[in-house]
């Protein structure tokens, strides 16, 4: 089940990515563009306990330990938030359950200054799908 997205793009990556872009249309481009490039996730994992609560749209996310990291399958019905997902996924997949615990998202997010550029119910989506990969990292440690 390993998805590796996000592994090999760091958050250096996108941050520095999106500092080219002079306007959100492009960063809203780029974004959806590296949701492109999340692999496919297996269809038997798209269950009603993996779907993420919280989001607008359809969210799943199932999670697999592998040499004390975590490593994540996502997929989303909507373009946009399958961009989210494979931000999120350059934070936090195959990280040890610590360094996910530990990563200030908050401040990440404030970086890529993306939390305002989304309506009310992205950015509660999105804050839903960093919750549920903590949560997965909590309950790993135990």
């Amino acid at each position: 089940m390993s998805q590796t997205f996000g592994v090999d793009l760091t958050t250096d990556d996108i941050l520095e990515t999106l500092s080219f872009f002079d306007s959100w249309e492009d960063r809203y481009k780029y974004i959806i563009d590296l949701g492109k490039e999340l692999p496919a996730m297996d269809a038997a994992l798209k269950t009603d306990d993996r779907l993420v609560r919280g989001c607008q749209s359809q969210v799943w996310l199932a999670s697999e330990p592998s040499d004390g990291r975590l490593y994540f399958q996502v997929d989303s019905d909507a373009h946009i938030v399958k961009g989210l997902l494979a931000v999120v996924m350059a934070a936090f997949n195959g990280k040890l359950p610590q360094d996910i615990l530990d990563f200030d998202v908050d401040a990440y997010f404030s970086q890529l200054d993306l939390i305002r550029h989304l309506s009310p119910t992205r950015g509660n989506g999105l804050r839903a799908m960093v919750q549920t990969i903590r949560d997965t990292a909590a309950q790993s440690q135990s």
